[in-house]
């Protein structure tokens, strides 16, 4: 049985209601019949990746539709057939292209490009405190504003302290209140990914259409870019394009934009140039708030006494918090064991274990001057031979790696050196670890007699 457009128009109408307008208008209705032979329709779609989507994600549903129809098995294979003024999209996680039937339609903020936002990472959900405050209002202020509050908004800190949840509460809110502008989300690692794969396919223009045709650039974990020029060199005229057309560029890393190594000065520079703001580990009172709306989203009941056992032993990431609570809850629901102290040790005591393994600035003082034969007062002299003025550079580095302490806490204790000393050092090492084998091999060792000591 030939399928006429009539009934291809009927499929489409069961397509859209299976997977709804926004996901239709995204993916399915570009599609065309190009010919039917043998029991096999060929449908043609704009590009490659659009092809590769369908394929992986509707190919199932389109054949039961036609099927339905023919009223006999149908399959289904697909021709790539370029739209006027289509262009192929990047490859990545959960890229979407423009809608190819409606060219003048705006893209709105639910046909994110890049990595999926958390339905959970919400300004409703995040809790606030004094390591956070400021921080939260300014992501705040930027999604409600019809107009560029800071640019770029540069968040910065520790490992699980709640960056990337703002970076999603901003887009949510966008996604609500804003719904004619165009946000992409991605990792700093999958812009690289992408960036790579963009040169390997000759496919940089699309690379460079799909990064600057937005409103809203957010990039995570921008530090992973360092060392990588010629991703530096697009991220820089990226970034330089976006401003220029007052769009919002949303980042964040683990230091700040002046403390980031092997990133070029006039990038740095660019980097620090909007609000650049720290999330500081949480205090104690918001470390309980952050238990008890956890508790509440578990539908727990958190005894006082517990809630406080864990805000005192895990102080310095949220994620570890939230992570030490979700197994308590499974745990006790599981055994059917009374949520207690004792309880709680018992069941997290590999992770205590971790966390009374502190690591002091004087225990790698000590490390590393015994590992080159030195003095421990050589790591508080100020003498500068290469022979103590190198391993102390190595010790410096590695406080700020294995330790939380900040670069002036640092200083203070090499002898009461400045802080930017401190800084010079950690850039100087994190330069030197990428050419010099040797050195590399001494860290990595120092580093894993430290931890695992």
């Amino acid at each position: 049985m030939q399928i006429d457009q009539q009934q291809w128009k009927t499929v489409q109408n069961q397509l859209k209601e299976e997977v709804g307008e926004s996901g239709f208008n995204s993916w399915l209705s570009p599609l065309k019949i190009e010919s039917e032979e043998n029991g096999t329709v060929t449908l043609s779609v704009p590009t490659r990746f659009m092809r590769d989507w369908i394929a992986r994600h509707y190919a199932d549903m389109i054949e039961k539709q036609l099927s339905g129809i023919a009223g006999t098995a149908i399959k289904v294979d697909y021709v790539i057939r370029a739209l006027e003024s289509s262009t192929e999209e990047v490859p990545g996680e959960t890229p979407t292209p423009k809608p190819a039937s409606s060219k003048n339609q705006p893209i709105t903020a639910e046909l994110y490009q890049g990595t999926t936002l958390d339905p959970k990472h919400t300004f409703d959900n995040y809790v606030t405190g004094k390591s956070n405050e400021f921080a939260y209002a300014a992501a705040q202020r930027i999604a409600e504003s019809d107009d560029l509050a800071y640019n770029p908004f540069f968040l910065y800190g520790g490992v699980g302290l709640g960056k990337t949840h703002l970076m999603h509460a901003i887009a949510h809110h966008i996604r609500v209140n804003w719904p004619g502008r165009r946000v992409l989300y991605i990792s700093a690692e999958k812009f690289l990914f992408q960036f790579i794969r963009a040169l390997r396919d000759k496919n940089t223009i699309s690379f460079k259409e799909t990064f600057r045709n937005v409103d809203v650039l957010m990039i995570d974990d921008v530090q992973f870019i360092a060392g990588k020029e010629a991703t530096q060199e697009e991220f820089f005229h990226t970034f330089n394009a976006l401003v220029d057309m007052r769009k919002q560029i949303i980042l964040t890393a683990d230091r700040s934009p002046h403390e980031m190594a092997n990133i070029e000065d006039r990038l740095r520079s660019r980097l620090g140039s909007g609000l650049a703001t720290e999330i500081h580990a949480p205090d104690l009172e918001t470390r309980l708030a952050i238990l008890q709306k956890k508790a509440d989203s578990l539908g727990m009941d958190l005894p006082r006494d517990v809630s406080m056992f864990l805000a005192d032993r895990i102080t310095s990431n949220i994620r570890e918090l939230e992570g030490a609570l979700n197994r308590l809850a499974a745990h006790a629901e599981l055994i059917g064991a009374p949520l207690t102290v004792d309880f709680a040790k018992e069941q997290l005591k590999d992770l205590f274990r971790a966390y009374e393994r502190i690591i002091s600035i004087e225990d790698i003082q000590k490390k590393v001057a015994d590992y080159y034969h030195l003095k421990i007062a050589d790591m508080h002299s100020a003498r500068r031979n290469r022979a103590i003025a190198r391993p102390r550079q190595i010790a410096m580095y590695l406080a700020k790696q294995v330790t939380t302490r900040s670069f002036p806490e640092i200083g203070r204790s090499f002898g009461g050196r400045d802080h930017t000393t401190v800084m010079h050092a950690v850039r100087t090492i994190e330069d030197l670890i990428q050419r010099d084998h040797d050195l590399e091999e001494d860290v990595k060792l120092l580093e894993s007699m430290l931890t695992n000591s």
